[in-house]
């Protein structure tokens, strides 16, 4: 398929104000740059080795359930939310690589905070786009055959999913839009980023960040973001008090991310100041 398909493979549904009947777009924010921009970038000598830390702790042991709040970093976007009751995976990723293959592309820094067979039962996995660092299709298989999870993730996106995960149960949410479970509320909510799998599919399926609301509190899980100048978030505190705010950095061996102006660290940093929320900031 072209680089500049015009047909969306993934998702079809009514013109929105982020959707133009074939790609999702960030209504008034900047278009994600392009992979000659990553190019450039490499060969001006952007790009910088990293060394390779020592983990400063041993890998997590959960406990079955709580009744409060308690999370606990995996790696990346990787979190494991455990609330009054409910255990969440949100972008779960146990792969060594983030990428179609396993013997090349973006490599773990660090291993898991939580070993896979240490994980609790998991009721729900929230994932909050496409790419290889968060919708990872090997972890989904393995978490899919040994704790059946519901998934919720954002529109276009269960195109991915369903021919790997037979029988799981799979919802699809727009920005603005809520779901039930349990007696938790999950609201998918706008975020700046973009999306794509391979060459053609260019934001052909949607971004979101998660707020779950419930008993124990409220907590906004932000996959990946640029700032944009804050307009995703802006309206947040007056819709929802966020007690704790939850977002990725990088632990891939990959240099820093170029494809938005305003991403990752330097987004990371000025959230916090818009939504008035508890904020930490993933790191493996």
């Amino acid at each position: 398929m072209p680089l500049f398909a015009k047909k969306n493979r993934y998702y079809q549904g009514p013109v929105s104000d982020h959707f133009d009947g074939t790609r999702f777009f960030n209504p008034g924010g900047e278009t994600p740059r392009g992979f000659l921009d990553v190019l450039k970038w490499q060969m001006a000598g952007g790009r910088t080795r990293w060394s390779r830390p020592q983990p400063a702790l041993p890998p997590a042991r959960p406990a079955p359930r709580v009744d409060d709040l308690t999370v606990t970093m995996v790696g990346h976007a990787t979190l494991l939310i455990q609330v009054a009751g409910v255990n969440i995976l949100t972008d779960p990723v146990w792969s060594d690589r983030a990428s179609p293959f396993q013997s090349m592309g973006p490599q773990r820094f660090l291993p898991p905070g939580i070993d896979f067979q240490d994980l609790p039962p998991i009721d729900l996995i929230l994932l909050s786009h496409n790419h290889y660092d968060h919708l990872d299709l090997a972890t989904l298989k393995r978490l899919h055959a040994t704790h059946g999870a519901r998934i919720i993730t954002p529109l276009g996106n269960d195109a991915h999913l369903r021919p790997h995960l037979p029988g799981a149960v799979i919802d699809t949410v727009d920005w603005g839009h809520a779901l039930p479970h349990d007696h938790l509320t999950l609201h998918a909510l706008p975020c700046h980023h973009w999306s794509a799998r391979g060459m053609g599919d260019r934001s052909m399926s949607l971004w979101a960040a998660f707020m779950i609301t419930g008993p124990a509190g409220n907590v906004l899980h932000i996959g990946d973001t640029g700032f944009d100048e804050g307009k995703p978030y802006r309206d947040l505190p007056a819709l929802l008090t966020v007690d704790q705010a939850l977002a990725a950095n990088s632990r891939f061996e990959a240099g820093p991310v170029i494809w938005e102006k305003g991403h990752a660290a330097d987004a990371i940093a000025r959230v916090p100041r818009v939504i008035e929320g508890r904020f930490n900031m993933g790191g493996q």
